[in-house]
């Protein structure tokens, strides 16, 4: 077994963003060559989260107007005071800032319509993706 640590960096370009970074990640598994094990997906960010799901754009709109049905932008959180972005790291709170894929013969495992997606909550902002690879 070895680990090997990654990242690469991604630009939002709106406050609200959906972002499919799986591509990033499939290339980094195929430029070095790694064959089996485990990808963890870390974002070091408490605005934005990391999911898995279908990357088709209604869905994509679906989620996001759910996100901004049941927590609102200004809504009278305690945290407006400071940073007025209450909403996005409770928006955060709900996807989570990491995922774990296992890797196969290459390949990330993941079901047919599945992809590693980045949700920016308070952009335009560059995040950082960072991976952790356990790998045979």
């Amino acid at each position: 077994m070895r680990i090997l640590s990654k990242s690469f960096n991604v630009a939002s370009k709106s406050r609200i963003e959906v972002i499919n970074i799986t591509y990033q990640i499939r290339d980094i598994i195929s430029t070095e060559k790694l064959e089996n094990g485990l990808v963890n997906v870390f974002i070091k960010h408490t605005t934005c989260g990391i999911i898995i799901n279908e990357s088709e754009r209604g869905l994509i709109s679906d989620i996001i107007n759910f996100f901004s049905k049941i927590i609102p932008y200004h809504a009278g959180y305690a945290h407006d005071r400071i940073d007025d972005n209450a909403d996005s790291h409770l928006k955060s709170v709900l996807t989570g800032n990491s995922v774990t894929v296992p890797i196969l013969n290459g390949e990330l495992s993941l079901g047919t319509w599945q992809s590693i997606l980045l949700f920016e909550f308070d952009g335009p902002r560059e995040r950082t993706v960072n991976l952790t690879f356990i790998v045979e």
